[in-house]
């Protein structure tokens, strides 16, 4: 039985994002509360207020199931729809969903775009086409167009954002949303709802057989027991965004790609310097489909990550990301027609290797010679950039290494589920708050203008891009 003095360290893996909120809650209610994980907390590493032997880690939502299920943690909380994109390339994976902790509902549909020419299953059954499916659940879509039979379909792994493609970038999408009400409000109809969703408390199935995590289960349960459900009543954390314009079929005007996220402000601000006005790409109003004062121009908003793969493959003429981005996009696809054009100045950040401050090593020398010393082996390096961090240990001749790959907060892997870490930084303060340090930078990274080089020469609005990169790179030069 789990009391105050068991030795037995046991795991929590807890959610950034969307579930915090309501999780934060639950946790306080049922007797399991964090120190410092609230509804905005920034701390990844959380202490129980009750049992000393129970830890938590904050994760972004996506990769707790993962970390659940190679053993890393005993215990985690997050959305069923990513335990379900999990099982559905890795059925075997050793995790088992414990409680349906009733918050966090919503669903995974099939869907089409409100303006397209898709308005039930039967279209894409009988038409002879090559799909576009576009999602952030890439296994599960397959599987849906494997068990729909489709003849033949291309799957488009994104970021995020997923509702501004169709109909021009994509035929059909993947997507979770709370309600058909609001999936219908981003000019989507559905298809089919592939799964109702909801949080849940997962568990690895190792530790349910060897470790005494029955106490805390119970915690869980005996709040779901209870009449008075606070959580429940709290809206999940999401990003609010929509799509007030209807799509622009229209081929001949160029296609421009502006980040969400953190660089949103800064390109906002460069656009104005660039004598463009645009309406609906605010801190407080993001709409997926801005207007700009230049009738010629289309432009969406969309996840920098996201940008060199669909510039590469033609669904936009040019696009602001960030250099790093586009480097590891090249590192994966050497042959991409995606190519910087014009260095933009603003979004400087730093891509760096960092370690735990308790390690031995100030360089990559020194982490070379642990891991030839087999403490380190194989060398665990976590990252969002995956093709960069690979490219990087292969130059250095690193011998054993793999790289996890993560979906932001990448410092909380650090020490206790990676050992290297491939991140961005700009001051280093959050590196070192979290207690960790930079043992070689890889390179400088500045927001830039990219495009296609085969549209930059065959395209019908050749001129049109040509003028609009001339016109960025002015600005960038006046700056």
């Amino acid at each position: 039985m789990l009391t105050r003095h068991h030795p037995e360290l046991i795991k929590l893996a807890l959610p950034k994002g969307r579930l915090q909120p309501a999780t934060a809650c639950l946790l306080t209610y049922i007797g399991l509360e964090f120190t410092d994980y609230t509804q905005t907390t920034r701390v990844y590493r959380l202490k129980s207020t009750k049992y000393p032997n129970l830890t938590a880690k904050m994760f972004q939502e996506k990769d707790i199931p993962v970390q659940v299920a190679v053993g890393n943690y005993d215990l985690g909380i997050c959305g069923s729809d990513w335990v379900e994109e999990l099982l559905a390339k890795f059925p075997a994976s050793a995790i088992t969903k414990v409680l349906d902790l009733e918050y966090g509902r919503g669903n995974i549909y099939l869907a089409a775009s409100s303006y397209g020419n898709i308005s039930s299953l039967d279209d894409l059954k009988t038409a002879e086409h090559n799909w576009r499916l576009v999602t952030e659940y890439p296994n599960l879509a397959e599987t849906s167009a494997l068990n729909l039979r489709l003849r033949r379909f291309r799957i488009f792994p994104i970021w995020g954002a997923t509702e501004v493609y169709p109909p021009e970038n994509a035929d059909i999408v993947v997507i979770w949303t709370t309600s058909d009400s609001e999936l219908r409000a981003q000019n989507l109809i559905p298809l089919k709802t592939l799964a109702s969703t909801s949080a849940f408390l997962i568990a690895n199935q190792e530790s349910l057989q060897t470790k005494n995590i029955s106490q805390i289960i119970a915690h869980f349960s005996s709040g779901l027991e209870t009449k008075h459900k606070p959580w429940l009543q709290i809206e999940p954390a999401l990003a609010r965004s929509y799509t007030k314009l209807p799509p622009e079929l229209d081929r001949d005007k160029v296609w421009l790609a502006l980040p969400d996220g953190h660089q949103r402000t800064p390109t906002a601000e460069f656009l104005a310097k660039a004598g463009l006005k645009i309406q609906g790409y605010s801190e407080n109003n993001l709409n997926r489909r801005p207007s700009l004062n230049l009738s010629w121009v289309n432009a969406k908003v969309v996840r920098p990550q996201d940008m060199p793969l669909q510039v590469a493959n033609g669904n936009f003429d040019l696009a602001i990301t960030g250099k790093d981005w586009l480097l590891d996009h090249l590192y994966r696809f050497p042959s991409s027609p995606a190519i910087a054009l014009v260095d933009l100045g603003f979004g400087q950040v730093r891509i760096v290797a960092v370690v735990s401050q308790k390690l031995p090593a100030t360089t990559i020398g020194d982490l070379k010679q642990l891991v030839q010393n087999s403490q380190l082996s194989p060398l665990r390096v976590a990252s969002e950039y995956t093709n960069i961090a690979d490219k990087y240990l292969h130059e250095h001749h690193v011998s054993r290494y793999k790289v996890i790959p993560t979906w932001g907060a990448s410092e909380a892997f650090l020490p206790e589920d990676a050992d290297l870490l491939i991140e961005n930084t700009q001051t280093g303060k959050t590196l070192i708050r979290h207690k960790l340090k930079i043992i070689d930078t890889l390179f400088q990274s500045t927001a830039c203008l990219i495009g296609n080089r085969n549209s930059l020469h065959s395209s019908p609005q050749r001129e049109k891009i040509a003028s609009l990169v001339e016109l960025f790179r002015r600005t960038a030069q006046d700056n």
